[in-house]
């Protein structure tokens, strides 16, 4: 796969000897590379900008859970300049909260085209053990998933990293829980919890082929699952950052999640070290968005 994803690359930034193309490449070239590959890098002006939804894109707004209902805000969706992010972006979702649901809200961005099935994904995610303001407590989730358009599809399938720096439903955190899904109501569903503080950045992974899932964590594998808990259908992804409950009120409290880049690929198995190596070369040649999915 590297040397067909490099010969594009290099259609697109002019080649490697081409210093003047790689000092100040071009903000956002033709959609094109790879068969069966989404990037994005979220280089975007706001919740807002045309190009998001164009690229398949949707920042929550509507009703309904997890966590605290109708309190999703298109206000905590965000895409500030980050010195800590490769290229120096990220999509920022903020949830706040003073401990009421009429002052709560929670953030979540997730893909429209529904055509996300068997392959690689990958994100580079920013977790938080500690809110960016007020006092620690809260049952955050800070999570990324694919899952089914509906909850109540005969093929429901959701795949979870979910990070939970204190815990929740009666557990004690820091854990980040891998969650496999064959039917969200009831629930049935197998799952693994590494229980480690994870503040900072990581690269997650989700490999589903060949009859398994198997997640990872900056290239170690923590979690497989088989036999009927892997993708039955096209699914979407989410970036989600959402409280369980209403611990404690009193002072208002601030919670942001990173992500820096999203990688898909179709129908294939990507090692960590590949995939890192083809992000690299999509920012080394200034392309911030492909998509060559095919539709659903």
């Amino acid at each position: 796969m590297l040397p067909a994803v490099l010969c594009v690359l290099a259609a697109c930034s002019g080649g490697p000897g081409d210093d003047g193309a790689a000092a100040a490449p071009s903000a956002s070239p033709t959609p094109s590379g790879p068969p069966g590959t989404l990037f994005d890098n979220f280089h975007y002006s706001g919740a807002d900008d045309p190009s998001l939804a164009a690229h398949g894109w949707e920042v929550r707004t509507g009703e309904g859970g997890p966590g605290i209902k109708d309190t999703w805000s298109a206000a905590g969706a965000g895409f500030p300049a980050d010195t800590s992010a490769q290229g120096g972006r990220v999509l920022q979702l903020q949830s706040s909260t003073d401990g009421t649901r009429q002052g709560t809200r929670q953030a979540e961005v997730q893909s429209t085209g529904k055509n996300l099935f068997t392959g690689t994904f990958a994100a580079r995610v920013h977790f938080s053990d500690k809110p960016t303001s007020g006092r620690t407590g809260d049952h955050v989730v800070q999570t990324f998933f694919p899952i089914s358009a509906s909850d109540s599809s005969p093929n429901y399938s959701e795949l979870d990293c979910e990070y939970l720096p204190n815990g929740g439903w009666g557990s004690v955190g820091p854990r980040l829980d891998n969650v496999s899904w064959y039917k969200a109501d009831p629930p049935d569903r197998v799952s693994h919890t590494l229980k480690q503080h994870l503040d900072g950045w990581h690269l997650m992974m989700i490999t589903a082929v060949d009859g398994k899932v198997t997640y990872s964590m900056d290239g170690k594998e923590l979690f497989t699952s088989s036999g009927k808990y892997v993708p039955r259908e096209k699914m979407d992804v989410h970036f989600s950052n959402w409280l369980i409950d209403l611990p404690f009120a009193g002072g208002t409290r601030t919670w942001d999640m990173k992500v820096n880049w999203f990688y898909y690929k179709a129908d294939e198995a990507v090692s960590q070290a590949d995939v890192q190596k083809t992000v690299d070369g999509f920012y080394s040649a200034g392309t911030n968005y492909v998509n060559t999915v095919p539709k659903a």
